[in-house]
């Protein structure tokens, strides 16, 4: 997508935020992981709601010094005010600023918003008050096929912040260091880590001083961006109070089923390890289940046939992207169904063919798909997972629902 730069030898470069010590000796200097030290969920939620005002003053105050929030690749980043206007590339950081009451900041995704932007609002449905207006984002990848990012759309954009990876954009096709560096010292920062999600490794020069995350201390980086440490402690205290209910409901491991994680397209299964590295799966592993893949030797490029599904057999198929996403679920469903091998399997025999989550998730999709995972693994644990064609995420009764809609609602919207 090729944009006109009305003033590319003088490019505006915004005054209110700068980067500071990103590189060392050719290497970017890793940040360090904040740690999670979240009061009581019932103080937490309190904190976030009543003290908004004295933030906020606070805030004002501190403005006038700066701030700097540290996150490998970008090192540490100075901030003399709170970003209004962020070019974000994938749902982690889009679901963070919303999660943080900065959704309207957000100016881009990655790819096409009504693609993801879905998928963010099938979960946003269940939350009074919260939504993300996608109409006017850009797209900073052409859809043309390759992964890309036209730089003269970076100007163009002109944000206080890129919260993306700059390791990440560096390894797409026309883009090295010195653009990335460029794009830092013209228009504004980049703080972001996209390989944390598989802990793949990144390229050089910033493979060596690579820092993998979690993805809560990642939010927690973000909410310290946004000003938004309250919100950050608020929401990890109910995801750590739902991470307790789910363990320690968990059946005895010998009760537990086995399962395995999919894409399944063009009559090919392509798996994914639950308990590899990375926060991808992290909707999953607290569940405690046997990996269905966890003796073979999954690639990104692995895929299996229906004989080879067949021999590993899973008691689950929990399909990636599954809510309101890139695949129709249902739709896979009523193939394998209706397929002579597909239909063996003991998955499909048993109706235990389940959409899953997206593992591109920020902390508001998180907590969602835990309780998805949940219940499809566990109904007579955690209550039955509703039948679910597509859409918003299914309306859970208010007794069986495991998290508290209104108190999530109230962090995000600051009632």
């Amino acid at each position: 997508m090729d944009q006109d730069l009305t003033d590319r030898a003088t490019p505006t470069r915004r005054a209110c935020l700068k980067g500071g010590g990103a590189l060392l000796a050719g290497g970017l200097l890793a940040g360090c992981a904040g740690q999670n030290d979240a009061e009581s969920s019932t103080d937490a939620t309190e904190t976030a709601a009543t003290t908004a005002a004295t933030d906020a003053e606070t805030a004002a105050d501190g403005d006038a010094a700066g701030y700097t929030v540290s996150m490998s690749p970008a090192g540490d980043v100075t901030f003399e005010s709170v970003p209004e206007d962020v070019m974000v590339y994938n749902l982690v950081y889009a679901d963070a600023a919303v999660a943080f009451g900065h959704g309207d900041a957000v100016n881009s995704l990655g790819f096409d918003s009504d693609a993801g932007g879905r998928t963010l609002d099938a979960y946003y449905e269940r939350l009074d008050g919260v939504s993300f207006d996608r109409s006017d984002l850009a797209q900073l990848n052409s859809g043309s096929g390759s992964v890309n990012i036209d730089k003269e759309l970076v100007y163009e954009l002109d944000s206080d912040l890129h919260l993306v990876d700059p390791a990440l954009v560096a390894s797409f096709d026309g883009w090295d260091q010195s653009d990335v560096e460029e794009i830092r010292e013209q228009v504004a920062p980049w703080f972001g880590n996209a390989y944390s999600r598989t802990h793949a490794r990144p390229s050089e020069p910033y493979a060596d001083d690579y820092q993998y995350y979690t993805l809560w201390e990642i939010v927690e980086n973000v909410g310290q961006v946004f000003r938004e440490e309250d919100r950050y402690a608020a929401l990890e205290a109910v995801h750590s109070d739902l991470l307790d209910t789910i363990q320690s409901n968990l059946p005895p491991e010998s009760e537990r089923p086995s399962v395995g994680v999919v894409i399944y397209m063009d009559e090919a299964f392509y798996p994914t390890k639950i308990d590899a590295p990375g926060f991808a799966t992290s909707h999953i592993r607290p569940l405690g289940v046997t990996d269905a893949f966890a003796a073979g030797d999954v690639t990104f490029e692995t895929s299996y046939d229906f004989e080879a599904m067949l021999e590993i057999d899973p008691d689950v198929l929990l399909h990636s992207y599954g809510i309101d996403s890139y695949y129709d679920v249902a739709s896979i469903r009523e193939t394998l169904e209706n397929h002579p091998v597909g239909g063996e399997l003991s998955a499909v025999r048993n109706d235990r063919v389940y959409p899953s989550g997206t593992p591109v998730q920020g902390p508001i999709m998180n907590l969602f798909q835990l309780e998805m995972t949940a219940k499809q693994l566990y109904p007579d644990r955690f209550g039955a997972w509703p039948a679910y064609d597509g859409g918003a995420y299914p309306v859970i009764p208010e007794d069986e629902q495991l998290f508290d809609r209104e108190r999530v609602a109230g962090i995000v919207t600051g009632d």
